[in-house]
């Protein structure tokens, strides 16, 4: 059985499917979703039906990402908000409308049952954008800097590479868990489309929501698995670009 951690898919379903098929997943796979399942491309909804199928099947953890949470806060309360909307909220908004209430009920118990956090049995920790408690993941005061915090990738982006984790000025909050796998900031960013890693953290959020792949990556081997680009599976959309 493999452990394979898929980065944010951003209603990429399309590439998906293609990263699925490519790095062969079987039932005995577990399937660790980073989160931001909506909020880019057109198949928001058919994106979290397929999960929601995919689950009966597969053994999945579904990590929460800003984006989960933004779109459930709009299906509960229908409230507008501007900024959301600009970064992929339109998209899944016009995906929705197309559905009736039955579909948006099974939509909101799904969000609401999403994991902040996964840490299993080899110490590594699974979450969608980071923690800020220098004790760990467990202390944190804020549920929302879960699947909203930048700094500790950018904190691991900026060690000194010849620190250790015995040297006084090493990073505290980098010192609790075997490895940690994240998303949220893609690597795009940093002129990549490729898992980046830096200290101990593994970044594989490679830009679905923009012009980049979607990826799994098997935890142990470090070997991963890409989709087509996926802006390619919808040339007549822009996505978040």
């Amino acid at each position: 059985m493999r452990t394979l951690v898929i980065g944010d898919l951003h209603s990429g379903l399309k590439a998906l499917q293609q990263v699925l098929t490519r790095a062969n997943v079987a039932p005995g796979d577990h399937l660790v979703f980073l989160g931001d399942y909506v909020d880019g491309w057109s198949e928001a909804v058919n994106t979290v039906n397929f999960l929601l199928e995919l689950r009966s099947t597969h053994k999945c953890t579904f990590i929460r990402g800003n984006h989960d949470e933004l779109c459930n806060d709009w299906l509960k309360s229908g409230d507008h908000n501007p900024l959301w909307l600009q970064h992929g909220g339109s998209a899944t908004q016009n995906s929705y409308r197309q559905v009736g209430d039955e579909v948006k009920k099974a939509h909101i118990q799904f969000y609401d049952n999403l994991e902040n956090y996964l840490i299993d049995t080899e110490n590594r920790l699974y979450i969608h954008a980071g923690f800020t408690n220098l004790r760990g993941v467990s202390h944190e005061y804020f549920t929302k800097t879960y699947y909203w915090d930048r700094t500790l990738w950018e904190l691991a982006l900026s060690i000194d590479p010849s620190l250790t984790e015995e040297d006084e000025f090493y990073p505290q909050r980098l010192t609790h868990y075997r490895e940690i796998f994240i998303g949220h900031t893609p690597v795009t960013r940093i002129g990549r489309t490729t898992p980046k890693n830096a200290a101990n953290i593994w970044n594989v959020d490679t830009g679905a929501a923009f012009r980049g792949p979607l990826t799994i990556m098997d935890v142990d081997s470090k070997q991963y698995w890409q989709s087509d680009p996926v802006y390619l599976f919808y040339p007549s959309e822009m996505g978040r670009n």
